[in-house]
């Protein structure tokens, strides 16, 4: 039999012929099935032609089932119990999780954010697997969808409808400069932040676009490097007075390490939002939905505490 045709029955029929098998009784079943009892007996009748069999006879108040029930009982046990386990809201373990999660996500938030929520993610799931892509931002609702990825976490550059969002906080930026550069001891100015030569870290997801708003109207900062890690224009500070405008949660992770000294922007510049986003597909996911209230808790937690502690709100 073709699904269309199995579409075309009414399969609540053989859920009630399992009640009327349980109960031996058609009055019974139909106070389990919320049913009048003349009502239940129609049900009966349209059993008897949708399997072409009496299915019960009666000996005083209680149903005896033919052999045809007995055999259709016998054959509904696993498909019933299927249905009760597709059809039972979702309970996630996330010690018995061996799931695999795919999440795309920038350069940026792999170094700086998502690290300090993995351990808290392996230790309530030891089991599962993550698997990190490269964000992709012009492409974000194909990697949601035919790529696979359950999350993205990045700043949205526009809209993101129809897929889903949260937002995990606010990320503002700050100026790197060398111990021995020129503006090491003092306040960077406007004309400082655009006479002095600048390298751009494409780590920085977008930083620059970013800078560029909010210069608008001024001269562009003299660029002298641009790099794909912070390293190679670190590389160069012995060499040129460089000025590294990078998100503040970098700045605060590579300063101490590289002995670099960190500078507020000389202009005003409003902390963007970086999110998590998801295809409405996982909305309702239970091991998405823990995923998501961990990352959010543990990376939204850790960009507040930056944030506050840096004063840059």
């Amino acid at each position: 039999m073709e699904l269309e045709d199995i579409y075309r029955r009414d399969l609540n029929l053989l859920i009630a012929l399992r009640v009327l098998l349980e109960e031996g009784s058609v009055s019974k079943a139909a106070i389990r099935l919320n049913l009048s009892q003349s009502a239940m007996s129609r049900v009966l009748g349209r059993l008897r032609i949708l399997t072409d069999d009496p299915l019960f006879t009666r000996h005083g108040q209680q149903l005896i089932p033919t052999q045809k029930a007995l055999e259709l009982n016998q054959s509904l046990t696993a498909p019933l119990d299927a249905l009760r386990t597709v059809l039972s809201p979702e309970e996630f373990d996330p010690a018995k999780c061996t799931q695999k999660f795919k999440i795309a996500t920038t350069d940026y938030a792999m170094q700086t954010i998502l690290p300090f929520a993995l351990p808290r993610i392996y230790e309530e799931a030891p089991g599962l697997s993550l698997e990190f892509a490269p964000l992709q931002h012009d492409q974000l609702m194909r990697q949601l969808t035919s790529e696979g990825c359950d999350l993205a976490i990045c700043r949205p550059t526009g809209q993101v409808d129809p897929l889903q969002s949260d937002i995990l906080g606010l990320v503002s930026v700050l100026c790197l400069v060398g111990k021995n550069h020129p503006l090491a001891e003092k306040e960077i100015s406007l004309d400082d932040y655009l006479t002095y030569p600048h390298a751009v870290i494409a780590i920085s997801d977008g930083v620059k676009a970013l800078i560029d708003g909010a210069l608008r109207g001024y001269p562009a900062p003299k660029l002298a490097l641009r790099a794909y890690h912070l390293e190679a224009a670190i590389a160069m500070l012995d060499s040129l007075p460089l000025i590294i405008t990078v998100p503040a949660d970098l700045a605060y992770l590579v300063g101490e390490k590289y002995d670099l000294v960190s500078k507020p922007l000389p202009f005003a510049f409003k902390p963007f939002d970086y999110s998590l986003i998801w295809h409405p597909r996982t909305d309702h996911s239970a091991a998405q939905i823990w995923l998501r209230k961990l990352i959010k808790e543990e990376c939204g937690k850790l960009i507040s505490s930056r944030i506050q502690d840096m004063g840059l709100v």
